[in-house]
């Protein structure tokens, strides 16, 4: 199992210079992946910014979106921004899509809610035409080799139509390694009523800190952002992985259920907490 790591872009109070020192540490310690997490109505930053910056930062990580709020933007916009980063990056971007569950997110874009599993997939085929060069006018430069990798999130009975019509894994959310089995189990039947074949690929994320003094600062981040679930918000800050044993536990349990590559997403901003991961899961 491959183990990736998450920039700081939803850490509240995370700085620029943090994220780019975290980009090149994370590729210096040999993670597989830099992710970020996609909001729009939250003080983060923005995915394809961070994403750039990391891509000039490091040359060898691959770079992902885990997972972008697709229907939240315009095809148009949206086949420039992945292509040009999928260059700038020589191929090292993949593209994590999800339709999300805050209609904040959506009222703040001015784009519709209900219908964006509809919107979803009219996207998709888009982009991918795009990236091919087939649209006239073109939009923004062609991928590297025409395509750029994409990985779906969503509810396993949607994403999985999806993960099979472009050969893509699947994308579960940090609800840790119970819920994710129980998720890839389902995402493994409906993988194979929508036709696949062989096994699924699964990538799966855990947040994590490291670190008595920084451990209020990670429940108050996670509270922050979860604050729209209300009593959940603090289950999901208290019962994360923040010791060297839980981390080791962590790794073990999603490996159990066949998950091909685990992201930690960071908490805290502090580039420290790169090395003090690396020296425990790598």
């Amino acid at each position: 199992m491959k183990i990736g790591i998450g920039l700081p872009n939803t850490v509240l109070g995370a700085t620029g210079p943090q994220l780019i020192e975290w980009a090149r540490r994370a590729e210096a310690r040999g993670f597989s992946t830099l992710a970020t997490i996609d909001r729009v109505a939250y003080p983060t930053y923005d995915s394809f910014v961070a994403l750039a910056a990391a891509a000039g930062a490091t040359e060898r990580i691959g770079l992902m979106t885990n997972v972008l709020l697709g229907p939240v933007y315009r095809p148009a916009p949206l086949a420039k921004l992945t292509a040009s980063l999928a260059q700038v990056s020589n191929g090292r971007f993949r593209l994590g899509i999800g339709v999300g569950t805050r209609t904040d997110d959506y009222r703040l874009t001015g784009t519709t809610f209900e219908d964006r599993g509809k919107r979803l997939d009219d996207l998709l085929e888009y982009l991918t035409r795009a990236w091919r060069g087939e649209l006239e006018p073109p939009v923004g430069p062609t991928a590297p080799g025409g395509t750029i990798p994409i990985a779906v999130g969503g509810q396993p009975r949607f994403a999985a139509r999806r993960a099979v019509a472009y050969d893509a894994p699947w994308t579960i959310g940090g609800g840790g390694a119970d819920m994710a089995a129980k998720g890839a189990k389902a995402f493994r039947e409906a993988w194979r009523e929508a036709g696949g074949t062989g096994e699924p690929r699964i990538i799966a994320l855990s947040y994590f800190s490291l670190g008595d003094d920084v451990a209020e600062e990670s429940r108050h981040n996670l509270r922050s952002y979860y604050g729209y679930l209300e009593e959940w918000a603090d289950a999901i800050a208290e019962h994360q992985p923040r010791d060297p044993d839980a981390l080791r536990e962590t790794v073990s349990a999603f490996e159990a259920i066949g998950v091909e590559e685990l992201i930690f997403d960071p908490t805290t901003s502090d580039p420290a907490q790169v090395d003090a991961l690396a020296d425990i899961v790598l």
